[in-house]
């Protein structure tokens, strides 16, 4: 089927899922807006192109100390929550074993029951190896169905979820790499008939490839340095079906993740942290298409290119396919800046700011974090502020809780 009918299909899922969801949607950044921008193409004005996926929940980024930084990982220093990130950085961690527990409130100002859990943990093999798994929970709380008048007919709980096992190895001292392979599954309709389709739970197999190089740093006013780079393809995976007859499949959101991180030891005491991160979706971008259809119930594609391909096809095409060339998909990259400090290793203070272009989903906001490590326990709290008024992830407070079992083995 069409695209365009594809669209119009999830739109009245979304209306069955009343206004909940249309807010989650938009809190992840997954919009149908078509408010025009100050962007011009052949002479015409382009509207909002915001690149949809199914599944987004698998792109939130779940733990604390990260959201402090505003939302990074690709280079910053290995623990237990690497495995969204970039989980070749677990070859570098210094722990035997660790896990953690991290919980994300979800639009706490309109509904009480929207949250995202995430437990993670990892075990090092030997000096060069390390293994690690991952379980990603969202629920969407109780939700009412209604029919097209606006009668509730059902309570339901839609929830999503993903299961992750990943094996990270050094190639050097120096350089490591890792791959991970991920369940997804996604029941949002609890299996309704919608304009005659019965639906069922989506899922996908999906896999991420990861490297990560760290390295010391002289500098003659500090007492040590080190730099990282990491680079992460997250979410190599299938399509995604609601129907039984799988007649409409979407992509789920294959990301690319790069960045560099430089850690500045002050003295005994004090050292601070400075990362970027650049996040692309390799995902196609939507072409515009005509406003009618031709003979045959098509809708031409004005500008852009067809983006009902292959997932293969689709990641290599997503770096050229913006109907509004170069300059578009250049507004495609999200950066994210951060930084954090830590005093004698047991408390921190982190900051960041996140940016993506209002022509793709327009999420910009600061962070702010802390963190304090104690014997065997570290507890992380992160707190975000955004730009504009109207933006449902407003005072958002996360936590992760973390326990490092070589601290335990050491207090014994």
């Amino acid at each position: 089927m069409h695209t365009f009918i594809k669209i119009n299909i999830r739109l009245y899922f979304m209306k069955r899922l009343s206004l909940v969801i249309s807010g989650v949607l938009s809190a992840i950044g997954i919009t149908f807006s078509q408010n025009p921008m100050d962007t011009t193409f052949n002479g015409q004005q382009l509207t909002r192109n915001t690149i949809t996926t199914a599944v987004p929940f698998v792109g939130i980024g779940p733990d604390a100390r990260s959201g402090g930084m505003g939302e990074l990982g690709a280079a910053t220093e290995p623990d237990a929550t690497s495995m969204h990130w970039n989980p070749s950085k677990y070859a570098f961690i210094n722990k035997d074993f660790g896990f953690s527990v991290s919980y994300s409130p979800w639009l706490k100002k309109l509904v009480p029951d929207i949250n995202l859990a995430y437990l993670s943990g990892y075990k090092r093999i030997d000096d060069r190896s390390t293994v690690a798994a991952s379980l990603k929970y969202f629920s969407l709380g109780e939700i009412a169905f209604t029919d097209e008048e606006g009668y509730n007919y059902l309570n339901a709980r839609p929830n999503e979820f993903s299961i992750d096992a990943a094996y990270s190895r050094k190639f050097s001292e120096k350089i490591s790499g890792a791959v991970a392979g991920r369940f997804i599954y996604s029941n949002l309709t609890q299996g309704q008939v919608v304009q005659g389709t019965t639906t069922k739970p989506g899922t996908s197999i999906a896999a991420d490839v990861a490297f990560f190089y760290t390295d010391d740093l002289t500098i003659a006013w500090l007492e040590s340095s080190k730099v990282s780079f990491g680079i992460a393809i997250t979410n190599i995976g299938s399509k995604i079906s609601y129907s039984n007859d799988d007649s409409y499949k979407d992509f789920i959101p294959t990301n690319l993740r790069i960045g560099p991180s430089w850690l500045m030891n002050i003295d005994e005491f004090n050292s601070i942290r400075f990362s970027i991160d650049l996040n692309k979706l390799l995902v196609p971008t939507p072409p515009i298409r005509s406003d009618s259809a031709d003979v045959e119930g098509n809708y031409i594609i004005i500008d852009g290119m067809e983006d009902d391909v292959s997932v293969v096809k689709g990641m290599y095409q997503s770096f050229y396919d913006a109907p509004g060339g170069f300059s578009e998909e250049m507004k495609e990259i999200i950066w994210v800046l951060g930084a954090e400090y830590w005093y004698a290793k047991q408390f921190s203070v982190r900051g960041g700011y996140f940016h993506e272009s209002m022509m793709k989903g327009g999420r910009q906001f600061f962070t702010l974090g802390v963190g304090l490590r104690y014997n065997v326990f570290g507890l992380d709290f992160s707190y975000l502020i955004p730009t504009e008024q109207q933006n449902p992830l407003a005072n958002t407070l996360r936590f992760t809780l973390t326990f490092d079992f070589d601290g335990f083995k050491s207090q014994n």
